[in-house]
């Protein structure tokens, strides 16, 4: 199965300390990848003799990631960018103060496109790489009280696209992964509210909530030689809601 080995490639993955970060670099080094982790501590909770470089850096402040990141690119070659780190603000369009809306595009959006072009470009001189972006169901709804989520959420659908279609020359294929409803601490609030979620529930085909854990295989099958043919593709996992 050497398609989908990561033997002797390194992995940079954002916002692994919990729930599908820390399930996706997981099952990364599994397939034999190397790690280096940014979040906004060096301290993830968790350890693993995959692991290369940590970086600490507020992904809140898109400006600082190229300088942060300077030291490690000097040191490994990142053959795999996944931008996973996100937040969410919970609240009603017109509640919404403007600073809260640009730190959620700023941590969602921005810091993805900076990741993307800071690291991209080395895999554009390298001769190839992968970026996986994690986008969301509300890449294609609108959701309820999640405007700037939502809002950057579709803006990453589309730079996925953007960059794919620049970059496939060059052997970088970008795509996303778009979850469904996964247990973690973003959805906390909706699984512990008694209407919503038996609603959500009783949508999902599947039945149930997902986990980080189903979300590692469409990961490691975006990282690794087996999707070399696929580019600006987003990959929905979400047991079925979008076919509902």
């Amino acid at each position: 199965m050497e398609l989908f080995s990561l033997r002797g490639r390194t992995a940079l993955v954002t916002g692994a300390r919990t729930g599908i970060g820390k399930a996706i670099a997981l099952g990364l080094a599994e397939a034999g990848a190397r790690l280096v982790l940014l979040g906004r501590t060096p301290d993830f909770g968790w350890d693993s003799d995959a692991v290369v470089a940590r970086v600490a850096v507020d992904l809140a402040d898109p400006t600082a990631l190229e300088p942060a990141l300077a030291p490690v690119l000097a040191e490994h070659r990142v053959d795999v960018l996944v931008n996973n780190a996100g937040t969410i603000h919970r609240a009603p369009a017109a509640d919404v103060p403007l600073a809260d809306w640009r730190r959620i595009l700023a941590v969602n959006l921005d810091s993805v496109f900076e990741l993307s072009r800071v690291v991209g470009a080395r895999m554009l001189d390298g001769g190839g790489g992968k970026i996986v972006n994690i986008a969301s169901l509300l890449s294609f709804q609108g959701g309820v009280t999640v405007p700037a989520y939502t809002a950057s959420k579709h803006a990453v659908a589309g730079l996925t696209k953007a960059l794919a279609n620049e970059w496939a020359p060059h052997n970088v294929q970008v795509n996303a992964i778009a979850p469904g409803y996964i247990a973690t601490d973003n959805t906390a609030d909706l699984r512990a509210d008694p209407d919503r979620e038996p609603a959500i529930r009783a949508r999902i085909p599947a039945g149930r909530w997902g986990t980080p854990a189903d979300v590692v295989g469409a990961a490691v099958f975006l990282s690794c030689t087996a999707s070399d043919y696929v580019n600006g593709h987003v990959l929905v996992v979400d047991g079925g809601w979008m076919s509902r």
